[in-house]
């Protein structure tokens, strides 16, 4: 009998500590979730043990294509993305009911039950920042540690941003953007132009090419984009023209990165300001990127990242 009952807690015992070690493990798939208003699509790359990483996408109206390059994460870890509902391949819609901040935390916490996260980092890209605070703030269980790449988290913060670059762009690209604010005419060729130039400056300073996994249709939603943002990155019109969630940041109470480019929209100082809100956080600068860090310098990008995970999880 004292062997029998000593057989069963030793079995008992693999099993608990098989689940620690495999706990974190996710298989590589890519599959729909039901939420509010249609199916969301998402795709889990790697198999590793340690803590995944669930990562949102920029836009509003953006998609998950260019996390694609961060899959050298996915060695030691499983990396989670997923399109926002109504763009890239969670489908396209015009349903501005659905266009609302509080839609898109609700759909990212069905995509964290569905795949019963328990311990995981979030990664939320420029407009993702803004959804993974918020999403933190209300679903803070589990959440081991944040990077807020590129964030969005406060219009006026940005708008003040987006003057300063301007600011330093020729005379005549500055008068294009004004004289298009002053007639609220954004579909202008000399608009256009002076949007051209300010991306080609503090977003994608060096265009790549799509990534080789990159090869099913995936467009973004420019409807949801104009419809909560707006024409440009420098100018906001739409819903999200008076957000500001910069309070949201005392909440938060994990260890945290901030990942910005050299010639980011999102200033390099504005985010050593978001860091002081911050008690354990800190700010890595991608050097020659703008916003599209994942592009335009991928492997300083990936070290960075790779610094602070490997940071927090050596912490005991």
């Amino acid at each position: 009998m004292f062997q029998r009952l000593f057989a069963i807690a030793f079995l008992s015992l693999l099993c608990i500590l098989s689940s620690c070690k495999q706990g974190h493990s996710l298989k590589s798939r890519e599959g729909t979730i039901a939420v509010e208003g249609g199916n969301l699509w998402y795709k889990v790359i790697g198999e590793g043990s340690k803590p995944p990483i669930l990562m949102m996408h920029g836009g509003p109206g953006g998609t998950h294509r260019n996390f694609y390059f961060l899959e050298p994460l996915s060695s030691d870890r499983s990396i989670i993305l997923f399109d926002q509902l109504g763009t890239g391949r969670s489908g396209y819609h015009t349903d501005t009911t659905l266009m609302k901040v509080e839609k898109f935390v609700e759909q990212v916490y069905e995509l964290k039950k569905s795949l019963n996260l328990t311990d995981y980092y979030l990664m939320g890209h420029s407009w993702g920042a803004a959804l993974e605070l918020e999403y933190f703030e209300k679903y803070p269980e589990g959440v081991k540690g944040i990077i807020f790449s590129s964030p969005y988290l406060s219009t006026p913060v940005w708008e003040a941003d987006a003057d300063t670059l301007i600011a330093t762009l020729p005379d005549s690209i500055q008068t294009m953007i004004r004289e298009a604010e002053a007639i609220n005419n954004f579909n202008t060729p000399q608009y256009r132009t002076a949007d051209s130039v300010y991306w080609s400056k503090f977003g994608n300073r060096h265009p790549a090419a799509p990534h080789p996994w990159d090869t099913i249709d995936a467009p973004g939603n420019r409807f949801m984009y104009n419809y909560m943002w707006g024409p440009s990155e420098f100018t906001a019109r739409g819903t999200l023209k008076t957000y500001d969630n910069m309070e949201g940041l005392a909440s938060v109470s994990v260890p945290v990165l901030f990942v910005t480019g050299e010639f980011d929209e999102a200033r390099p100082a504005t985010m050593k300001r978001f860091q002081q809100r911050i008690p354990n956080s800190h700010v890595a600068v991608v050097s020659d990127a703008g916003h599209s860090t994942m592009k335009d310098n991928l492997p300083e990008l990936l070290q960075s990242i790779r610094e602070f995970l490997d940071a927090v999880e050596s912490e005991k």
